[in-house]
């Protein structure tokens, strides 16, 4: 197959800006990673964007609040496009697809086979289409969630896709620390349909909430308040044994489905180790879904630069735990890269998810393609 030039954007629930990265691929290999680029969201779209979740958890579909952010949230990623392309050097006409995830404002995916998921990204493509005068992919999560599927995580086949190139024996486990920790595991033959992946815990979302509510802080930077606490081992015990462990996978998490009550009574300290060993516990638990040891862990996601966490991991973790960048990947940039390589897969008509990484009954496509004006 031909080799498509395409652009990844990717806004997490860490609510920080827009990830905008360059991929070459042919929706199966990655044939060359290039131009990258962060654009931070200012206060006053982190603002609404809070305003829009709090009106979709609260049921209040056509809040204006969502409407503003929706429209904002477009035009920033608009603006990360032409930045993008400035930096790169690249000509509009070069470019074939820009896969487009939008901000995710929900996410509720079915708990029981009676039950409807649904799944909520803000954001226009077809005004984006518009705006930068390149075809646009959006809507990667809909079509899995309206099949029954969890709707996420979506990474597993880029993933996948990156293990294969490394060509290490052995499996390999992809430790995404985000807002909501996700794993992917890949088998040694790399096969897409033997892909096994699932949120596993809160990621860096509850850490950073208990920033924001201790210190006024975003993030725990550098481990250094976990670093000074102590973890209360019955609090642990007790997060534990939240429902979502036991389920078994596929499954998916919203990043609000754990809550900080549990540590309330706690210092700042004691919260911030306690929260961070809780990350690393969430994942150790994950191993006994998988249906052999990994030869290694690879941590991406804002995660791996926090020394308390990536220490907890290994403590946690009976095999060697090794960042993106030692795995030869950009871990600042993977799901940017993603959305593009899915945004080529989606033009391309191959599965985005599969009944082993989202629970949906068979390999499904998804995307939504917008045209530009010609």
């Amino acid at each position: 197959m031909s080799v498509l030039t395409a652009i990844g954007m990717m806004s997490g629930t860490s609510l920080d800006g827009v990830d905008a990265a360059v991929l070459r691929t042919d929706g199966q290999d990655v044939i060359e990673r290039g131009e990258t680029l962060f654009a931070p969201y200012d206060r006053d779209l982190k603002a609404q964007i809070r305003r829009a979740i709090k009106a979709a958890l609260e049921g209040r579909d056509g809040a204006a609040e969502i409407g503003k952010a929706a429209v904002e949230v477009t035009c920033a990623h608009a603006d990360a496009v032409e930045r993008l392309l400035e930096k790169a050097g690249l000509r509009r006409a070069a470019v074939d697809v820009i896969g487009f995830h939008g901000q995710t404002i929900l996410h509720r995916p079915a708990r029981t086979p009676e039950s409807v998921g649904r799944t909520w990204q803000i954001g226009d493509g077809a005004k984006l289409a518009e705006e930068t005068r390149i075809d646009v992919v959006s809507d990667f999560r809909a079509a899995d969630v309206a099949a029954g599927g969890e709707g996420a995580p979506l990474a597993p086949v880029y993933h996948a896709a990156l293990a294969r190139a490394r060509g290490r024996p052995g499996a390999t486990c992809v430790l995404n620390l985000g807002g909501v920790a996700n794993i992917t595991f890949v088998p040694e033959s790399g096969a897409e349909n033997e892909i096994i992946a699932f949120d596993c815990g809160p990621g860096n979302g509850l850490i950073d909430e208990w920033m924001e509510l201790k210190t006024g802080h975003p993030m725990d930077k550098d481990g250094a308040l976990a670093r000074q606490g102590k973890v209360h081992t019955e609090i642990l015990r007790m997060m534990l044994l939240n429902p979502y462990m036991r389920r078994k996978p596929p499954k998916s998490l919203d990043r609000y489905d754990f809550k900080l009550d549990p540590v309330l009574g706690l210092s700042a300290a004691d919260g911030a180790a306690t929260l961070t060993v809780f990350t690393a516990a969430c994942a150790r638990a994950s191993r006994e879904f998988l249906p052999s040891a990994p030869a290694e862990w690879i941590a991406c996601g804002g995660g791996r630069r926090n020394p308390a966490l990536m220490n907890a991991l290994e403590e946690a973790l009976a095999e060697p735990v090794i960042t993106a960048e030692e795995a030869g990947w950009r871990g600042d940039d993977l799901e940017a890269e993603c959305f593009a390589y899915l945004a080529v897969r989606s033009l391309r008509k191959l599965p985005l998810s599969y009944p082993k990484t989202t629970r949906v009954p068979r390999p499904m496509q998804g995307g939504v393609l917008h045209r530009a004006p010609r």
